[in-house]
């Protein structure tokens, strides 16, 4: 689709500086929405808001429906009547990163403790009467997959592994006698994890519905793949190549790139595209319509999968020996369409793009994305410069993959140094260092891109130390947070000038908007903290 001229900024839920280690839908997010609708932007964009495993990686979610129960504001649990406010001095003091081991083992328990109160208090309680019809709906409404993931969910924690393959047979092979008596036994606790998918819903489409007030919308994120540790793969094995014993049979990465000289060996297992077909690729139509209640635009991750995967055999130590297999792209597309009518999708086609790739993508009608970070190298990575540009196209300074844009400029190349000052201009000096960032993002929002999207940490001019994540490196990723008062009024304004002068100061979804259903508002109106 075309989107209307307009800009915002990347920056994921668990950056915000929210109280409890870790960023949540709480206060701190409304007082984001505030920032951006003063620098008038109108996107802001988020990464997958799945329950994750191992890694914390938002991309290794433990189900491709479900929200991360980390992201849930005890603050606003508190002022519903789930949990007394006094607990919440419990929580972790700020930190300048998310320490997820803290996080879980302090947060999380105080979560159950306020879903067990609602649970218990919800029938009774007038206070907590409409919330718990709300509750009733949402079960019903979800029950696709919400069921298989409250009771994986419990599972895991039971067996203390996402290594459902290796659980008792009865379990793994979802024998209908032994999942009923799992069930049954473990009643509450799946009840609980409801609660929690509820309250997440709750406090996600009220600010979702706070942001669309103020023409901001969300673009999610939608990972091509999912984890092999996730309710999906557990719940739908006939649809992933895995073996008679459950043990992926190839799995999914990349070949070698600009990231990683082995490539990257992601691991997930690969859909067998032939059996998702012949079901009119239901899954994949449930997918993409739970995404429509998240986001209001989606990034299609590794878009190019959708053409052609890296297919790796399981066994392989790194990602080289692959081999390229075509995927029905046009079939699935098609089928979404007829399913769901057109959706305001965008491609990230970064990495081994082939020309059938781009003729997948312009029959598709969807803008492709640019990363001025690439853009410095030889004269074949100009693709990325803005003088290369279409219009439909999203441009980045860099993305959550990326060295923040100080970062890189601090281990550039003199050819890379040489050729962003031969574009921007010679760069400001603070404090010895240059800083290419903002000369860079006036580039981006000059450039004839519909969308210009910006990375937080590059509009604080952030060093290697506000990284989000380095592919292939499988530790140490995902934790950054801004630090609480970021989100000055110099740097709104700075911004807004930059939005009014370069034509960005409108909804991206422009006519789209009028013309789709009204965000329906989930939750009463309360109190802003």
């Amino acid at each position: 689709m075309e989107f209307q001229r307009s800009s915002g900024v990347l920056l994921h839920i668990t950056s915000l500086p929210s109280r409890g280690g870790i960023g949540d839908l709480g206060p701190a997010a409304y007082r984001f929405l505030d920032f951006l609708a003063q620098a008038r932007q109108h996107v802001w964009q988020v990464l997958p808001l799945s329950p994750t495993g191992f890694g914390n990686s938002p991309y290794a979610g433990t189900s491709a429906f479900a929200g991360n129960p980390l992201l849930v504001s005890l603050e606003l649990l508190a002022a519903w009547g789930w949990i007394d406010a006094a607990r919440l001095d419990l929580l972790p003091a700020a930190a300048s990163a998310v320490d997820f081991d803290l996080v879980e083992k302090v947060k999380l328990p105080l979560l159950y403790e306020a879903a067990g109160a609602f649970l218990d208090r919800g029938p009774s309680q007038p206070a907590l009467a409409a919330q718990w019809a709300r509750f009733q709906h949402f079960c019903r409404d979800q029950t696709a997959w919400l069921n298989d993931y409250a009771l994986y969910a419990e599972l895991r924690r039971q067996y203390g592994t996402g290594a459902w393959n290796q659980w008792p047979q009865a379990i793994r092979a979802r024998h209908p006698d032994a999942l009923a008596q799992m069930v049954h036994c473990h009643a509450r606790a799946l009840d609980q994890e409801k609660a929690l998918q509820f309250a997440f819903s709750l406090q996600w489409n009220r600010l979702r519905a706070s942001a669309a007030r103020r023409a901001i919308r969300i673009m999610g994120d939608v990972a091509i793949f999912v984890n092999m540790d996730s309710a999906d793969v557990w719940t739908h094995p006939v649809l992933f190549e895995l073996d008679a014993e459950f043990r992926p049979i190839h799995i999914a990465g990349v070949p070698p790139d600009y990231f990683s000289a082995t490539g990257q060996r992601w691991g997930n297992p690969l859909y067998r595209w032939d059996v998702l077909a012949a079901r009119g690729f239901d899954w994949w139509i449930d997918r993409m319509r739970r995404s429509s209640q998240l986001y209001d635009m989606v990034r299609l991750d590794h878009f190019r999968g959708f053409e052609a995967y890296w297919s790796i055999p399981a066994g392989e130590e790194t990602a080289v020996n692959g081999q390229w297999i075509k995927a029905p792209g046009r079939a699935l597309f098609g089928a979404l369409a007829s399913a769901l009518g057109p959706q305001p999708l965008i491609a990230e086609d970064l990495g081994v793009i082939t020309p059938e790739v781009d003729a997948l993508r312009l029959d598709l009608g969807l803008p492709s994305m640019k990363v001025l970070q690439f853009g410095f190298g030889n004269a074949g990575a100009h693709i990325h410069l803005p003088h290369r540009f279409a219009p439909a196209t999203v441009a980045y300074t860099g993305t959550h993959d990326n060295a923040t844009t100080q970062g890189w400029w601090d281990t550039a190349s003199e050819e890379e140094r040489c050729a962003v000052e031969a574009l921007a201009g010679p760069l400001p000096v603070r404090d010895g260092l240059a800083r290419p960032a903002w000369p860079l993002i006036r580039a981006t929002h000059a450039s004839v891109a519909q969308l210009a999207v910006i990375p937080a940490q590059d509009l604080l001019e952030l060093g290697a130390e506000a990284r989000m994540n380095t592919p292939a490196v499988p530790a140490g990723n995902w934790s950054w947070r801004v630090a609480e008062g970021a989100w000055t009024e110099p740097l709104a304004a700075r911004l807004a000038a930059l939005a009014l002068v370069t034509d960005r100061d409108n909804d991206p979804l422009g006519a789209w908007a009028q013309s789709s259903p009204p965000l329906a508002e989930d939750d009463p109106p309360l109190p802003r903290p």
